[in-house]
């Protein structure tokens, strides 16, 4: 529920979590960079604040990153939005169906989810980009709220072992019938859980996509299997 009571909704997620600052590092982090900026983007105005999570409200499709980059995210205020990772993934959403464009740069930018809603283990950038699990315990609430809310949603597309980790902790916390046992995680790994699909794929960073760990194919892969999933 939202902390002022009441019915939730998926906006009123997105305004508890604009206005978080339960995390004194993160805040400090996030605001740090918003003043200091990186040369490529001085003459920008940059979000500084957590960024919430966007998409289709009927969607089937829950895609689950790590956080928002500190020049990506934490400048645009959209996850995802204006970094190589968010190239990366929005071109293989754009090729498979899940996204109208290849691109996205910014929050005005035209981009639109088609069944698919994307967010993150943890709403603001975090030095080095490793937030720490008592970080990632305080975010939980928020994605669990936007997974109560996304009442269509089938299949959970997890980016990387952090947000696996992160999700699982989240689905237990919402009372879903897990197993003992889960599905270590790798790219294509398919976990049953409660009414949904938890589907892995390779973190979209720079590092897995310049050394090959992470190819366009392979994303297009996952996102051919969510759909058939969903």
């Amino acid at each position: 529920m939202p902390a002022s009571g009441g019915r939730d909704s998926l906006r009123r997620v997105t305004a508890d979590i604009v206005d978080c600052s339960a995390c004194p590092r993160l805040v400090a982090w996030r605001e740090q960079v918003a003043r200091e900026k990186r040369a490529a983007f001085a003459h920008e105005t940059y979000w500084g604040r957590p960024v919430p999570g966007w998409g289709d409200p009927n969607a089937r499709v829950v895609i689950v990153g790590l956080a928002p980059a500190a020049h990506g995210g934490n400048r645009t205020g959209r996850v995802f939005t204006g970094d190589r990772s968010g190239d990366f993934l929005f071109a293989s959403m754009f090729r498979t169906g899940y996204a109208n464009q290849p691109t996205s740069v910014a929050r005005d930018d035209g981009l639109r989810l088609i069944d698919a809603y994307v967010a993150a283990a943890v709403r603001c950038a975090p030095p080095a980009n490793k937030p720490t699990p008592e970080e990632r315990d305080r975010c939980r609430p928020y994605l669990e709220r936007e997974l109560r809310l996304l009442r269509r949603a089938r299949v959970l597309v997890v980016l990387g072992a952090f947000a696996y980790d992160a999700l699982w902790a989240t689905l237990r916390s919402m009372g879903e019938d897990l197993p003992v046992r889960r599905t270590k995680f790798t790219h294509l790994m398919e976990q049953p859980a409660g009414p949904f699909t938890v589907l892995g794929s390779f973190h979209p960073s720079q590092q897995n996509t310049f050394t090959g760990k992470l190819t366009p194919a392979m994303l297009d892969a996952v996102f051919a299997r969510a759909r058939e999933l969903a």
